[in-house]
């Protein structure tokens, strides 16, 4: 059983949604629907597992009013918060929204020196028993080597992370045994400069970042399903039916989905069921999925052994 969740947005953002009808590239659109909603990677597993009843702390930097809207936001819907605070703004990221989905994320903010070693601060009071989600980019002013920075850290103490990033910064952590990784299709072809063409061909290259030293690999395939692999046996969920609403949050859903399950001491075949659930009941919402839906989704997805 875990003793707490951390999750650690680096570049966290508000996300401002826009609904249009019909966007015209150079002329001015206007929107039906819009929303601002707290976002980046580790924060939205953050509000999966609330949804869950599973308590989160979020760690990362935020800055200025932006980063006091999150702050505020994550809280309202009890979601606590452990920010380091920065001298610059938190990012807004343009979510548009049509017939397809057009995303304009900003670069993010300068970090400064100090600031990294208030964030090391907070890491040095994780404890064993803690696991930690590092999730989404890394803020542009910071090295490509941060998360392993991060990582060297909490393996003086032993502790567990799951890690959600791609090509270099993923394969260089690989070593240090992540409880998960969740690479898609396209990721995974990036990482073995590859090309996919059916489901056959994912297990090889799955169990490859198996052997490099994951212990539990997701692989998810939009409308094709999902995969998960680990060192005893493999898995495929084909895809739930449903109308795509948001895409956005999906697969940050489907860890968070995941971590329930290792919460409640869960077979592993169990936490991947419920970390389908979690990714299609969000891919199904405007925002992250609610309880009841998951449970409504869990209901219809089926487990194969490959």
């Amino acid at each position: 059983m875990i003793n707490l969740i951390f999750t650690m947005t680096l570049n966290p953002s508000i996300d401002y949604v826009l609904r249009l009808n019909n966007l015209v590239i150079g002329e001015t659109n206007r929107s039906f629907y819009e929303a601002k909603i707290p976002g980046g990677k580790g924060i939205m597993v953050s509000k999966l597992l609330n949804s869950l009843n599973i308590k989160s702390i979020n760690i990362g930097f935020i800055g200025g009013f932006t980063g006091e809207f999150i702050e505020e936001s994550l809280e309202k819907i009890g979601i606590k918060t452990k920010f380091t605070r920065i001298k610059d703004d938190t990012r807004i990221n343009v979510k548009l929204k049509d017939k397809l989905e057009t995303e304009i994320n900003a670069r993010g903010p300068e970090i400064k020196e100090d600031e990294i070693k208030e964030l090391f601060k907070i890491l040095n009071e994780i404890e064993k028993e803690d696991v930690v989600v590092l999730s989404g980019s890394i803020p542009h002013s910071l090295n490509e080597c941060f998360y392993e920075d991060i990582i060297k850290e909490l393996q003086k103490k032993n502790i567990n992370f799951v890690i959600d990033t791609t090509g270099e910064k993923l394969l260089k952590v690989l070593k240090y045994n992540p409880v998960l990784i969740k690479p898609n299709k396209e990721e995974l072809e990036e990482l073995f400069g590859i090309k996919i063409n059916s489901l056959t061909e994912i297990e090889p290259y799955a169990k490859k970042l198996i052997e490099m030293g994951a212990k539990n690999v997701i692989v998810s395939l939009g409308k094709e399903g999902a995969m998960y692999f680990n060192k005893d046996f493999s898995l495929y969920a084909p895809v739930v039916q449903g109308k795509l609403i948001n895409s956005v949050g999906a697969g940050d859903s489907m860890i968070g989905g995941f971590l329930y399950g290792i919460e409640n001491k869960l077979s592993k075949k169990e936490c991947f069921k419920w970390a389908v659930s979690s990714g299609t009941a969000t891919a199904f919402s405007e925002d992250i999925g609610s309880k009841e839906f998951i449970e409504e989704i869990y209901k219809k997805v089926v487990i194969n052994n490959l």
